[in-house]
């Protein structure tokens, strides 16, 4: 079998063999240290532009199925993996991970020491890496190391308007509805919406572009920003609009990528991790129960703030609070307005894939959403 080559923009080199399209492809190389789910890791519009390692070594056994899709395509730039399913063996399989890679034109190598590679990168950090197979990996490898270093970094990337979806829609609960959700989609898990329609809230989702004279022509009960890829300081269209939202109090709700967000429109930095936080195992401590989760993430990216409690927003809004923080590096993981209804968290309550501990925050959404009605 022909060889492939994993080039990391510091130089180092690791060799594997073709897994899924055989070509070239350059990315952000991150790893993901989830056991399972990595349907919902491939499918997560997160994950554009990174080339996803993965930490677990045997990938590939469950195959993929439709149903469990977070979205309609494979986002991921590449794909790292250690040992790939020779089989696929489970009654809900539709193809196999490797013809889904295929089909979807996704660039991947097998065979290659993953564990050294984490390490590598807990060490040095998420660094820019290209995956050359096939006619590709035939190129002398300083020519390939040129090639990654050329490449575009991820800090200052805006990729929200390349994952959202280019029309509004809406969806309605089966139940009778409680109230409508304004959705900026920056990247959403079909599963976070799911979560709103079993709670009988209709979601309506806009574009990443969309004004907020727009998002609130229907005047909804609360609004929501997604998680999604790229650096939140690039991001200054979408944190004007989540200011105006603030502005006129209306409850809001983000997660990932919109708790960064809610962070820059509160008036605090956002900074670029070293590696990140990806996988579905990942604890963190609800400040306000003192209840310990262990819950999905994905980000590259976070917000500074300076201490825990007795914080104030610098753009006006009032007392801040840290409400959740990792219990790994202390990193902020929650955000809690004291003076108006918003509120936000780091990881993906929606848990796809992952464990269910946060599924509880789509109820605080619910709640915020009831309590604001009662005011009015």
């Amino acid at each position: 079998m022909s060889s492939a080559f994993l080039v990391l923009e510091d130089g180092r080199v690791f060799t594997g063999a073709p897994y899924g399209k055989q070509g070239s492809s350059l990315g952000e190389l991150v790893f993901a240290t989830g056991m399972t789910g990595y349907q919902e890791t491939l499918t997560d519009p997160s994950y554009a532009g990174q080339i996803v390692v993965q930490t677990a070594p045997h990938i590939g056994n469950t195959g993929v199925n439709q149903k469990d899709e977070e979205s309609d395509r494979i986002w991921v730039a590449g794909y790292v993996v250690r040992d790939p399913s020779r089989i696929v063996s489970n009654f809900r399989a539709e193809s196999s991970l490797d013809d889904e890679l295929v089909k979807h034109q996704i660039v991947g190598i097998s065979g290659l020491d993953t564990r050294a590679l984490t390490r590598h990168l807990r060490s040095a950090g998420a660094m820019r890496a290209g995956i050359f197979s096939g006619a590709a990996a035939e190129k002398p490898q300083d020519e390939l190391l040129s090639i990654v270093r050329s490449s575009v970094e991820m800090k200052g990337q805006s990729l929200s308007d390349v994952v959202s979806t280019h029309e509004r829609y809406i969806e309605k609960p089966t139940g009778e509805s409680i109230g409508t959700v304004a959705i900026v989609d920056l990247g959403i898990k079909r599963s976070t919406i799911e979560h709103m329609l079993a709670r009988d809230l209709t979601v309506e989702v806009f574009p990443a572009t969309v004004s907020a004279e727009v998002l609130l022509s229907n005047q909804p009960d609360a609004v929501f920003y997604s998680n999604g890829p790229g650096d939140p300081e690039a991001a200054g269209d979408q944190v004007e609009v989540l200011r105006k939202v603030l502005d006129q109090k209306i409850p809001f709700f983000g997660i990932c990528f919109g708790n960064q967000l809610l962070g820059r429109a509160l008036g605090f930095e956002t900074f670029k991790l070293p590696f990140g936080h990806r996988g579905i195992n990942q604890p963190v401590m609800d400040r306000t129960t003192g209840k310990v989760e262990v819950t999905a993430h994905n980000h590259g990216f976070a917000v500074k703030t300076d201490g825990l409690d007795n914080l104030q927003s610098a753009n006006g809004y009032g007392g801040v609070r840290v409400s959740h923080v990792s219990l790994n590096d202390d990193c902020v993981e929650g955000l809690e307005c004291l003076d108006i209804p918003a509120f936000s968290v780091q990881y993906h309550p929606e848990a796809a894939a992952g464990p269910h501990d946060s599924n509880y925050l789509f109820d605080r959404l619910v709640d915020l959403i009831k309590a604001n009605k009662k005011v009015k």
